[in-house]
């Protein structure tokens, strides 16, 4: 069975001009790799680890960076959010390895994570249901013309993208990588 939806939700928000993200941890189109799989969720080798991320090529005005990861295949009306860290300085164009973890302090100074559909702040890893398919893990790291977002840690993903909306989104950059069991 593959996974139900073919759509991207991104592509009902308005038009945003594109940048570049990469990873050395990920690559756009594979499959995900066993640390950024969910140990939360039992997946066998899954670590919750978030992936290095790096940007290039955002528009010069841009004051902040919000990064998350969203399962829009997961059995859901609303998809999953499996990571939220927002207020990222413009002055920073990358995220280590790990630094979705709560404890491991990789995060750079004024940057937050919210909570993720699985419950805590930090990056869940993907795992969707047995037998589901193949689902999306769509990594974007979205340029803002604002330093903070007018949010604190009990916000919702939801919320937190509708003050992204709000503020003026000056562009956005994917990275996708797929996993199915």
């Amino acid at each position: 069975m593959s996974a139900p939806f073919s759509y991207n939700t991104y592509d009902s928000l308005p038009e945003a001009p594109s940048f570049t993200v990469t990873s050395t941890d990920i690559q756009d189109g594979s499959t995900m790799p066993a640390p950024q799989l969910s140990k939360a969720f039992g997946v066998e080798g899954g670590e919750d680890q978030s992936p290095q991320l790096s940007w290039s090529g955002f528009p010069e005005d841009t004051k902040s960076f919000a990064v998350t990861c969203y399962d829009p295949d997961a059995p859901t009306v609303s998809g999953f959010w499996h990571w939220i860290v927002y207020d990222i300085p413009a002055s920073v164009t990358s995220l280590p390895t790990g630094a979705g973890t709560a404890d491991a302090k990789l995060l750079p100074e004024g940057a937050k994570m919210l909570k993720n559909d699985a419950g805590f702040a930090g990056f869940c890893g993907a795992a969707p249901p047995p037998g589901h398919g193949p689902h999306r893990y769509i990594f974007c790291v979205t340029a803002l013309p604002v330093d903070t977002l007018p949010i604190d840690e009990n916000t919702s993903p939801a919320v937190c993208h509708f003050n992204m909306f709000g503020a003026g989104v000056k562009g956005r950059a994917f990275l996708t990588a797929t996993f199915g069991r």
